[in-house]
């Protein structure tokens, strides 16, 4: 049987949230937080371990609030994404603050994976469907190509994944008739102006975008041997940087959009139509909070998640 990794990205510094470590933010009866019910959906779809990817200096914080809990449950890795953890010969650029984006974030894990493994954010509710999904994508019979890397990616409906305290970022996917995407591309502030979606555009002007269409929420299925890829990546990446380029990330959808043009990887898009929801505003707590209760009271999740 194949056994499959949950990895969550904790290492956010969160500055949009107004202060506090969002991802630790209390959003259910029993002071849950978001982590807690992406890791008992993933656990109900097979799951057999699971792997923080956090700072350094939240390994207590994040000890004490979820993870002494979750080994209770199920078999928990910690793998720490530092700004400084850089391949030899390489240093940080003057200036620079904050670690190198989610790139970096999986590559840390690398040595500590050996299943595939699903990746997500530590502050995004995917729903139920979605680790179904993934997690028999994975563990499933398929045709393998060599040197071509087999991704699967949650697909979700960009309706289903807005905030209404402010404009989101999203990955706009193209797909084809097989349902294997084509192309990512990263699409800003994306919000309902006067009744119509949009996104900004170039010189101020809107864009009207498809509700209906599908997104990325950073919810990947990938095999191990991509760890290798990450961090040769990684290295190419950073020699191409200018100094004054100390903002610059090392992004998985970028990473993944490149291989897919260069026919390097093929990434299975599997549909779902639960709605996400996630705290990216400090607005968006409540409304978390009141979306898990309506799931309590519906059923989908217990008073006591462990």
């Amino acid at each position: 049987m194949v056994k499959t990794t949950l990895m969550i990205m904790a290492a956010g510094l969160g500055s949009r949230f107004g202060g506090g470590i969002k991802q630790l933010a209390p959003v259910g009866p029993g002071g849950e937080i978001i982590m807690d019910y992406s890791i008992y959906d993933a656990i109900e779809a097979g799951f057999d371990e699971v792997v923080f990817i956090i700072r350094r200096d939240l390994e207590q914080d994040f000890r004490t609030v979820i993870g002494n809990r979750i080994e209770k449950v199920l078999p928990v890795k910690y793998a720490f994404q530092e700004l400084t953890d850089l391949p030899e010969g390489f240093c940080v650029p003057k200036g620079r603050t904050k670690p190198w984006g989610t790139g970096q974030a999986v590559l840390a894990a690398k040595g500590l994976v050996e299943n595939p493994f699903v990746v997500i954010n530590a502050d995004d509710y995917y729903g139920k469907e979605a680790f179904v999904r993934l997690h028999d994508y994975l563990t499933g019979d398929r045709e393998s190509q060599e040197g071509i890397y087999d991704i699967c990616m949650a697909g979700f409906i960009l309706k289903n994944t807005l905030s209404e305290n402010g404009g989101v970022t999203r990955g706009i996917c193209e797909a084809n008739d097989s349902g294997f995407l084509q192309k990512v591309t990263e699409t800003y502030d994306i919000r309902y102006v006067d009744g119509v979606l949009c996104a900004a555009g170039e010189n101020g002007a809107n864009v009207v975008l498809d509700e209906n269409q599908h997104v990325s929420m950073n919810m990947w299925g990938i095999m191990p041997g991509f760890l290798d890829e990450l961090e040769s990546g990684f290295k190419r990446f950073l020699s191409k940087l200018k100094p004054e380029d100390i903002k610059a990330e090392y992004l998985l959808p970028g990473i993944i959009d490149n291989l897919i043009q260069e026919g390097r990887a093929k990434v299975k898009m599997l549909e779902t139509r639960d709605k996400w929801f996630g705290v990216t505003y400090q607005e968006d707590k409540q409304s978390v909070t009141d979306a898990i209760r309506a799931l309590i009271e519906q059923g989908v999740y217990k008073e006591k998640l462990f």
